[in-house]
């Protein structure tokens, strides 16, 4: 199996992954070395730990989310993943009560892997929020 065909499977598996919370598999498919800026934390996250409390704080407020592939793009060690994320907003969301309402959206990321097939940068396309965030208009939560 050359480079290309191993990270798209292996994006399969991450989505598994994160719609699931497995550990064990973040472990697997995440360079334990890799470090993560996401808005819902002011230090760097690592790992595939790391990656997954993103993961566990969502689900803290929408129980139901889920990642889909909807198209992906690969080029040997570079994989662009269109993802449509779901869910149903059923606890608290930045200071936002339960709502109950459902919702979907797309999302962009590109993912590097590292000769051993594993993941050791994620950068996510942030559209009109990256605008929201550089104002200052508080948009993103944090963890607590």
């Amino acid at each position: 199996m050359n480079k290309t065909e191993r990270n798209r499977r292996n994006m399969e598996r991450f989505m598994e992954c994160i719609n699931t919370n497995d550990k064990a598999l973040a472990e697997e498919l995440v360079d334990a070395t890799a470090a993560f800026s996401t808005p819902v934390s002011k230090e760097k996250l690592y790992g595939g730990a790391g990656y997954l409390s993103v993961v566990d704080f969502m689900r803290k407020s929408f129980s139901d989310i889920r990642w889909d592939i909807v198209d992906m793009a690969v080029e040997e060690d570079k994989v662009a993943v269109h993802w449509t994320c779901s869910g149903t907003h059923d606890g608290e969301f930045m200071g936002l009560a339960p709502t109950g309402k459902k919702f979907a959206f797309g999302v962009m990321n590109f993912y590097y892997f590292n000769a051993d097939g594993k993941i050791v940068n994620d950068v996510a396309a942030k559209g009109l929020i990256g605008l929201f965030e550089d104002l200052g208009m508080g948009v993103a939560p944090k963890m607590a």
